[in-house]
């Protein structure tokens, strides 16, 4: 029988844990803080072996381990591979901003959504990741990266396998641990979910209290070429998606944020930016424009620089809040729409 992890516990379920041990309550505190640091059993200096072996016979204290490093040597982005306790491995990205260090986590291992461009998908969905196993990713990349001044993981991105909706429990608690004062305390409004446009989710998460900046994954200007890339289009039209975002904006205040990778030939015309700049009119929202990073096993190409900027200009030309992303990492396989589980195949050859 697996193991349950002590980091999908909020701070009042590990202190009725400890309770029912029968330990006086000062040791939740303890453990907490050691939990947040990155510590496995071994390292918690300050409580009773006794004590810890009994922990240990149930639970396990980190859920997962950074099994690989890979650094990228044009912009000093990292991918890190981490194996979950089960032997799966996931992937994530540290990208360093001058206004502090970003970590791309995935939510789950591979992805059922499928978009044509993306390598998550290649694999289908294995399974969701624990809200503690998404939130040991940070607590991982963190102390590995902190210094005595500064925090090592500033800012979140849930960008990495899979879509963030379709594990919603588990996102939503893991939101909630991620931001707790008394562990990691990332603020709330650092924080971005990437979504392919699960509609009621968005509705649900704005209902539920939580307030991540929405990011949406559209890639297309209309309903029949946004199906032909992202199966989830044949559930949810892009006016289904409008409605969605305009809720989630009236009920948090959060600017949306539409992702828009660019495939040459396919949905970078000046039509199509006639179009997307129709579609976002009127709603509070902002555009990044991401010239597609190459995935072999997909075969598209990305959009030239010309093409990129000759669409940003016609949509500048409408009024349209718009940047071309900085591809970050695309060396190492970490750019955006490039995570999978490729080592295990590298590993199986």
């Amino acid at each position: 029988m697996a193991k349950s992890l002590l980091t999908d516990l909020s701070f009042e379920e590990l202190e009725n844990l400890i309770d029912g041990l029968g330990e006086p309550k000062f040791r939740a505190k303890q453990l907490w803080q050691w939990l947040n640091k990155g510590a496995d059993f071994e390292q918690m200096s300050n409580m009773p072996k006794v004590f810890l072996d009994k922990l240990s016979q149930n639970y396990n204290a980190q859920g997962i381990e950074i099994y690989g490093e890979f650094k990228s040597r044009k912009d000093g982005t990292i991918k890190y591979l981490y194996k979950l306790s089960d032997g799966n491995l996931i992937e994530g990205v540290l990208m360093k901003y001058k206004y502090g260090n970003t970590l791309c986590v995935s939510t789950q291992v591979g992805c059922r959504m499928n978009c044509a461009f993306c390598a998550s998908g290649l694999d289908g969905l294995i399974r969701n990741l624990t809200a503690g196993e998404i939130l040991g990713q940070v607590i991982a990349v963190n102390a590995r990266n902190a210094t005595e001044k500064d925090r090592g993981v500033t800012n979140i991105v849930l960008m990495g396998s899979g879509e963030p909706l379709d594990n919603y429990a588990n996102v939503c608690k893991f939101l909630t641990l991620v931001s707790d004062e008394k562990g990691l305390n990332i603020s709330k409004r650092n924080i971005s979910l990437s979504t392919c446009g699960l509609c009621d989710k968005i509705k649900q998460l704005a209902d539920d209290g939580f307030t991540p900046t929405m990011t949406i994954s559209l890639h297309a200007p209309n309903d029949e070429m946004r199906k032909s890339i992202m199966p989830i289009a044949k559930k949810y039209s892009i006016d289904d998606i409008v409605k969605a975002v305009k809720y989630y904006f009236e009920k948090t205040g959060r600017r949306i944020i539409f992702e828009y990778s660019m495939i040459s030939g396919k949905n970078d015309s000046e039509e199509c930016a006639r179009q997307l700049a129709g579609v976002v009119k009127g709603l509070a929202c902002h555009i990044n424009l991401i010239p597609l990073n190459y995935v072999k096993e997909r075969g598209l190409d990305g959009s030239n620089k010309k093409s990129v900027y000759r669409f940003m200009a016609v949509l500048e030309k409408q009024g349209v809040s718009v940047t071309v992303r900085r591809s970050m990492g695309s060396d190492i396989d970490g750019a955006c729409g490039q995570l999978r589980r490729k080592v295990i195949n590298n590993e199986d050859n």
